[in-house]
Formats: structure tokens, sequence, C-alpha cells
């Protein structure tokens, strides 16, 4: 049971990104009666839509959120883009965050893994282990399923908030990560949120190119508003393309 952790444990830390899982951490930890502290990495992969919701939803229960800027552009390993990125990426986040976190007197680090968050398919995964990161939603058997359902309870608006991986994930493995890369990649991205597309990606086919991906129940409007994305993203890309095997 969660509270049974947080029972035993009344001074927390948590690695905070803002989505469905770690904002229902933060908040079964607040609801618990914990001394919590939020750590969150506004790093070149976060977009500044994520950033505002973090800090929105942990406002909104009264959580204090240390923000930290992170800079990995400058870190080899990460921006080598090899299979384990994320491992290299998650060991620099978390090493950041620890030291924050000790520095204000907590020794407890929590992050919101669930329990259908598949360790073997997850380098970063390796990276929590190592760093003796606690997953307490993970511990206890919780899913997405019953976290969304759960959060929806609580009153939190980032029950229904769609998955949303870094933008690193958008360049493909091997392709080193630049400044320029990661500027046209949340540039598209911001245009299609403002235009009301919701949980899509923008992926860059190097060195200039960009592949769409959008939910099978967005291709109608995307197709309807093609020469709106194509002025919106031929500022940043030569070439755009809706990928229509995906989702």
């Amino acid at each position: 049971m969660l509270d049974d952790f947080f029972i035993q444990n009344r001074k927390v830390a948590v690695a905070y990104s803002g989505g469905v899982d770690s904002s229902y951490l933060l908040f079964a930890a607040k609801a618990a009666g914990c001394d919590v502290h939020a750590y969150y990495m506004k790093s070149r992969f976060q977009p500044d839509f994520e950033y505002r919701d973090a800090l929105r939803l942990a406002e909104s229960i009264n959580v204090p959120v240390t923000v930290d800027r992170p800079d990995v552009l400058s870190e080899k390993l990460i921006t080598e883009n090899t299979a384990d990125r994320c491992y290299y990426c998650k060991h620099f986040m978390l090493d950041r965050i620890r030291e924050l976190a000790q520095a204000d007197g907590y020794s407890t680090l929590c992050d919101g893994t669930n329990a259908d968050d598949d360790a073997a398919d997850r380098p970063g995964m390796r990276a929590l282990r190592e760093q003796g990161v606690v997953s307490p939603l993970r511990d206890c058997g919780l899913s997405k399923a019953e976290i969304r359902s759960l959060s929806e309870k609580a009153g939190l608006f980032t029950h229904c908030k769609p998955a949303y991986s870094c933008l690193a994930t958008r360049i493909p493995a091997g392709e080193t990560i630049t400044e320029r890369y990661l500027e046209a990649i949340g540039s598209a991205e911001n245009s299609l949120f403002g235009m009301g597309f919701s949980d899509f990606r923008v992926r860059l086919i190097p060195p200039d190119g960009a592949k769409l991906q959008f939910p099978a129940g967005q291709w109608e409007a995307a197709a309807a508003r093609r020469s709106e994305i194509l002025a919106a993203l031929r500022p940043c890309f030569t070439d755009v393309m809706l990928d229509l095997a995906q989702r």
C-alpha cells in the first residue's frame, strides 16, 4: 500500500516531471502528511508546456518545487545519442537531483515509475537502481490506468494528460543531438499544439526532414490543415511528411 510507504518515509524528495505518475506521487505524499519536495530538471529536452504544467500542478497542491537547468548538451555521452543515451541522461539528472535534495536535508529520493514500466525496455531504469531511487508506485503494484483513475478522483488535471517523452527521443539513435535539432523540433511541436493537435510527435529525418505522427483520429484534421502545417514547419524543415503507419 502506498500509504504504508509514506508512514515509514515521512520526508521525501521526488524526481518530478509533471507527468501523470510523478504528479500523483507528489499528491499522495502531500495527502499523507509528508514533508515532500519536488525537483524539476528543466533541460533542453523538456518543452515549455511540460514545465508550465509541472509548476501548475505542484502549486495546486502546495508542494514546493526546486527548478534546475542542467546543461545536457555539454555531456558527450548524452549528445552522442547511442542506444544507452537515456541511461546516461537519467544518471546525469539524478546525480543533480540527489545533490540538491541532500543539500535540502532529504535522503530518500523517489520517482514516478509505475508497475507497467518495463525495466527490460528502459535503459533509464538501470540508472534508477544504481542511484538507489525508490519507486513507490511500482513497488505498490499501481498500473498507469489505476494511477489515472486515482488522479481523477483526487481532482488532478494530469489524470488525462497524454504520455509525452522528451525531445531527445525525436532524434534517431546515432544522430548527434544538437541545439539546432532541438530548436526545430520544439518549435514545430509548439506550432502544432497551438493548432489544437495533441498526443503527436515530430520526428527528425536527418538532416532537415520531419515525420509527423498523429493519432489516427487526427489524420483528417491534419490533412485538412496541410497548408497551415507546412507554413508553420517549413522555416525549420525542408521536407514534411505524415506517417500513416503510426497509431
